[in-house]
């Protein structure tokens, strides 16, 4: 009985640690959410998204993402606000904008 309860014990003990260490991971991996998407559009034959840039210290990164195309990445500067052009109207429509590390 005493067997049984000190290796249930055990595991339970190095489940907690491996779930602290995944989670300590995770946070130090969370990129900063800084660019927002305003609106996507159409106009001319041409698709575009409007981001902003919601950090005002820093640059910020992203990646577009459109199904079934290489992903479009870029760069916005501090404070900015840009329409993107990332594809044609023939084209699919992307899906959302992930903010990545740059």
């Amino acid at each position: 009985m005493r067997k049984i309860m000190s290796i249930a014990v055990a595991g339970a003990v190095a489940g907690a640690s491996l779930t602290l260490a995944t989670a300590t991971q995770a946070a130090a991996d969370q990129v900063p959410r800084c660019v927002k998407v305003r609106e996507f559009f159409s106009q001319g034959g041409q698709r575009y998204v409007r981001l902003t840039n919601l950090c005002a210290q820093r640059p910020a990164c992203y990646t577009i993402v459109i199904p079934h195309q290489a992903d479009p990445q870029g760069r916005l500067p501090k404070g900015a606000t840009k329409d993107v052009r990332y594809g044609t109207t023939a084209g699919p429509r992307a899906l959302y904008v992930k903010n990545v590390a740059c």
